[in-house]
């Protein structure tokens, strides 16, 4: 049996936002130093520029997206199919949502499983701490170090 790897993928809060190439270096050494404790550990943890917004799934993990404005569900078969329909610039996300007609963006959906849409991205494959996911704070210190707010995709391929 295969063994799957783990990820944490940290992503700028706006799909098309990069930060400066110093900027990318010196967040993705703070990420680093996070899983760098004495019963920490980790494979890589690296930076890259996509030049284009690009899916950052969560692998198989995600099931559901629910509307941001309504709370209903959205169906992820016409989510990835909208996904597909504008592979070749994923820089237009908004959409009319089918079930409530709310205008939104694939980016703003409420996924089981956090994912996005980022052109930039630091990577954490498989990254072992207490606290597994990068907590608040920390979220909060990396965007300063970007120089714009972050989340985090939890994936497993």
């Amino acid at each position: 049996m295969a063994v799957s790897d783990s990820y944490i993928r940290l992503i700028p809060t706006s799909p098309t936002w990069e930060p400066v190439a110093a900027a990318a270096d010196v967040a993705t050494k703070y990420v680093a130093g996070l899983f760098a404790g004495p019963s920490d550990s980790v494979d890589e943890v690296a930076h890259e520029f996509y030049g284009e917004v690009t899916v950052i799934d969560s692998g198989v993990n995600t099931e559901s997206a629910k509307c941001s404005s309504c709370g209903a569900a959205v169906d992820l078969a016409w989510v990835f199919e909208v996904i597909g329909e504008r592979a070749e610039d994923l820089s237009q996300l908004n959409v009319v949502l089918p079930n409530c007609g709310d205008a939104s963006s694939l980016n703003d959906l409420e996924y089981d499983w956090p994912m996005g849409f980022a052109s930039f991205e630091i990577c954490v494959l498989n990254g072992s701490r207490d606290q597994y996911e990068l907590q608040p704070d920390e979220l909060e210190r990396l965007g300063s170090l970007l120089g714009h707010p972050v989340r985090q995709v939890w994936a497993h391929y």
